[in-house]
């Protein structure tokens, strides 16, 4: 490999076709997210269905993913992601339907969730532990900056497209679309000629997931790394449940400021992956880390104070920002401590953290808005993170300078 060349995951011909379909389906999914939402905005007008529906769509990823992991560790990753992504079809096309014959309820919208999110359960692991086997350990900081770039490109186009559909054709064209944008990655899928290493176990299943546990809680960073994402996952990311209320009752700016709002997210979340794209590799982890977590707390305790559409937008900017920022850079951490053995089991306990997790912190932040207003659920959850990311800077900070003088 051509150590000038900026962006070396794209020239891997499998990744280059996995990552150009994605950017297509990705952006069909955002546009299903933000047509849901707003879909269940229109039918409740309540914070609490909403985070109802956002547990829904993430509780199976905390029964599920841990088995997902161990599925990926044993069978060929590209099959079970051709699977996925077919089986993902199904919900976009049925809420199409459904709400196309303005039959739809918020249950049918929390059922297809939920099945989207079994789905999610076993696709993640799978997604993240094929990234490292298709281009390799030296350029897998690079091929997760690209992933997370073509996601959060997707997050600005997606949801953008999405408030313009809305308002001039209608909900149901975006869920019709959503469906469609999977053929092209199921294309690019069946086109790779890396399926995915296969191991061969005779262990017990849960001694198998176990060993993924085992392995975290002895590499100190990484369990860091994982309190805080645990963190992230129940007090901050369900920010973006309450989005729609922010768009229409406290800005007053309707499905179109919806959009922009989760545009801007996904601006900041863009700019981020595509700094870590263009370095490759980032050497001063343990700053890095640190210090994009402190954005996106202090970003999201900022949101709040705000009345202004364009003063929102920047804090959910640096919002998107940090918290890409941080889990790439701790993504790409955890994937080089890790062995390949491990490696589906690990990044499930990843995906656990980060997306199973997510239910519970909906579910409470649905309850706190609905029971105390989401002006005051936003300052107490953006607390709870602030105090989280400097407990993690001090001991990360310490151990990650105690381990280099050890190697040293």
């Amino acid at each position: 490999m051509d150590n000038g060349q900026r962006f070396p995951a794209l020239y891997v011909r499998d990744f280059r076709l996995f990552w150009f379909g994605q950017i297509i389906s990705l952006s069909g999914t955002w546009m299903h997210s933000v047509a849901q939402s707003w879909l269940v905005y229109s039918l409740t007008r309540s914070p609490l269905y909403l985070g109802i529906i956002a547990s829904l769509s993430s509780l199976p990823i905390l029964l599920f993913t841990l088995f997902g992991g161990m599925v990926a560790d044993r069978y060929p990753k590209r099959n079970i992601l051709i699977v996925t992504q077919m089986l993902s079809v199904i919900p976009a096309l049925a809420v199409a339907i459904l709400a196309d014959k303005k039959i739809i309820t918020v249950w049918h919208v929390g059922i297809t969730a939920t099945f989207l999110g079994i789905v999610n359960a076993f696709d993640v692991p799978a997604r993240q532990a094929f990234l490292a086997e298709v281009v390799g350990k030296a350029d897998i900081t690079n091929a997760i900056a690209l992933n997370s770039a073509a996601f959060n490109g997707a997050r600005i186009v997606g949801p953008v497209v999405a408030g313009f559909i809305i308002s001039s054709i209608g909900i149901p064209a975006c869920f019709y679309l959503n469906a469609v944008s999977f053929i092209p990655v199921i294309f690019a899928l069946s086109k790779i000629k890396a399926k995915g290493t296969i191991k061969t176990y005779e262990g017990n299943v849960w001694r198998d997931i176990a060993d993924g546990w085992r392995f975290i809680t002895r590499q100190r960073p990484v369990l860091y790394i994982m309190s805080l994402i645990a963190v992230f996952s129940l007090f901050g990311v369900p920010y973006i449940t309450l989005l729609p209320i922010l768009a229409g009752e406290i800005l007053n700016v309707g499905a179109r400021g919806l959009s922009f709002l989760v545009a801007s997210a996904g601006a900041g979340s863009f700019l981020a992956a595509m700094m870590i794209a263009f370095k490759r590799e980032v050497k001063r982890k343990d700053l890095y880390i640190p210090l994009s977590s402190i954005v996106f707390s202090t970003a999201i305790f900022s949101i709040p104070f705000s009345n202004s559409l364009h003063l929102s937008m920047l804090f959910i900017f640096f919002a998107g920002w940090g918290i890409v920022s941080f889990l790439a850079v701790s993504n790409s951490f955890i994937q080089h401590a890790v062995p390949d053995v491990l490696r589906g089991r690990v990044m499930s306990l990843y995906t656990l953290v980060f997306l199973g997790f997510a239910p519970v912190g909906n579910s409470i932040i649905g309850i706190a808005a609905h029971s105390f207003g989401t002006i005051a659920s936003l300052k107490i959850f953006a607390i709870v993170c602030i105090t989280g990311s400097i407990i993690f800077s001090v001991r990360f900070k310490r151990y990650y300078m105690s381990c280099t003088a050890q190697k040293l």
